[in-house]
């Protein structure tokens, strides 16, 4: 009885084997990584399975992977998995997360580069205001094109009397205590570019005093960076930093005459929010068709067109600028952008690779000087503000503006080892929030204890 059985339990073991090898689930399966939020990866999803049964007689799937945070998350996330794994981490794309952390995977090799076809890729400018719109080498695309300013609740500017800014220098001002809301840029990308632009735009040691006292306003430092436009729309804060997409989307929700945007003049930069496959990618080709369709003129379409337009996204108006400059011209009015970025006039030079460089321990300082010791900020800044004797504030304002480190100092840790030599990382991090903790106490006292 037993041997009549054999022959039929090969055949089984074998169908069982060959469609674990050979299932078509597996082949038109794609795995992403993606700080974007819902709504573009919905649209993005839909059109491009819509694409696939289209135009390649295919069904697709596509699998979004919940790494538990934003640009900074995926960026630790990606990097560890590859440490452990280097030859491929089982991920097909990183979709979104700015420039920076394509950068830097760009440098480490973690990147499988893929060249657009020629009429595709003619129809992309290689850069936008000196900054690179795609890899010299193909190994990331810009998708969309990104603004970052400040967002504000007109209407409760205007009846609470509270000045217009303009700058990110304007968001100092001691009447703004409490009313200025930005995002934790260890958790957020768009965050953390916001707050390298001051420094750049402003230098070192003068951005970071000005990030000082933006802080001294600040009223939160939430983790997701969308979170801010929604809170000036309900006027938890009257001022916001915002990636100008999350500003764009609350300001067509709730009306242009509640909510304003303002790009800062000094340091107005667009950048490319942008797309790239993996190392070791396990669906290689459909990846590459993925990063085709975004980056043609029907996946260009989702991002500028409003919801329910012919050919754009069907749920959610994702607000966002195409780098394609002709679609710009040909949209006109029926685009939900307001600003065409290959038109915009700046002088404003941003340097990625600085950017890109020193990316984490920027985080580093950010967290340990400002957003843990917050509560202690706040009070030196308050008793600052309230100083009445010049002298005393002048003392207690250069002691509040302190840093542990110069501009080179930061550059050389952080083109060491400090994004491998954890030891150290911890060493200094624990230095600086001891120096950050002292040195608001000391301000504190300089005013006389005055709040």
């Amino acid at each position: 009885m037993q041997k009549r059985h054999i022959p039929l339990l090969i055949i089984v073991i074998g169908i069982t084997l060959l469609g674990v090898n050979f299932s078509p689930a597996q082949n038109n399966k794609l795995i992403l990584v993606s700080p974007h939020q819902e709504g573009i990866r919905t649209e993005f999803e839909d059109a491009f399975v819509e694409w696939c049964q289209r135009e390649l007689n295919q069904q697709v799937e596509l699998e979004w992977l919940d790494v538990g945070g934003g640009t900074s998350t995926i960026r630790r996330r990606i990097q560890s998995d590859f440490q452990r794994s280097p030859e491929g981490i089982n991920i097909d794309l990183l979709f979104g997360g700015g420039t920076e952390i394509f950068l830097s995977f760009a440098d480490k090799g973690l990147l499988h580069p893929h060249k657009l076809p020629d009429e595709q890729l003619a129809k992309i400018p290689a850069e936008l205001l000196g900054n690179r719109l795609y890899d010299s080498e193909y190994r990331w695309y810009g998708t969309a094109i990104s603004g970052f300013g400040i967002i504000y609740n007109e209407a409760l500017r205007k009846r609470l009397k509270l000045p217009k800014v303009q700058n990110w220098i304007d968001l100092v001002n001691p009447k703004l205590i409490n009313r200025v809301g930005a995002a934790d840029p260890r958790e957020s990308g768009s965050a953390h570019m916001m707050y390298e632009l001051i420094l750049q735009g402003y230098g070192w040691e003068e951005g970071f005093r000005t990030l000082f006292e933006i802080a001294g306003n600040v009223k939160t430092f939430p983790a997701a960076s969308s979170q801010i436009p929604q809170d000036v729309a309900t006027g938890r804060m009257i001022y916001g930093f915002a990636i100008d997409f999350y500003a764009y989307q609350q300001i067509a929700a709730v009306g242009s005459d509640k909510l304003g945007y303002v790009l800062p003049a000094d340091t107005a930069v667009f950048t490319p929010d942008s797309i790239a496959i993996l190392k070791g990618a396990p669906n290689l080709e459909l990846a590459k068709k993925f990063v085709e369709f975004v980056l043609s003129e029907e996946g260009q379409k989702i991002w500028m067109l409003k919801r329910g337009e012919p050919d754009g996204p069907k749920k959610f108006n994702l607000n966002r600028a195409s780098v394609l400059p002709k679609l710009h011209e040909k949209l006109g009015e029926r685009s939900s952008v307001s600003v065409n970025p290959f038109t915009f006039k700046s002088d404003f030079k941003y340097d990625f690779q600085k950017g890109s460089d020193r990316w984490v321990i920027v985080n580093d300082l950010i967290g340990t000087l400002i957003i843990d010791p917050h509560k202690q900020l706040v009070r030196a800044w308050k008793a600052i503000n309230a100083c009445q004797n010049s002298q005393d504030k002048e003392a207690a304002l250069k002691e509040f503006s302190k840093m542990p480190l110069s501009e080179p100092e930061a550059l050389e840790l952080a083109r060491g080892k400090w994004n491998t030599d954890a030891v150290l990382r911890n060493q200094k991090k624990v230095e600086w929030s001891n120096f950050a903790r002292e040195k608001y106490r000391r301000a504190k006292e300089l005013t006389k204890g005055q709040e």
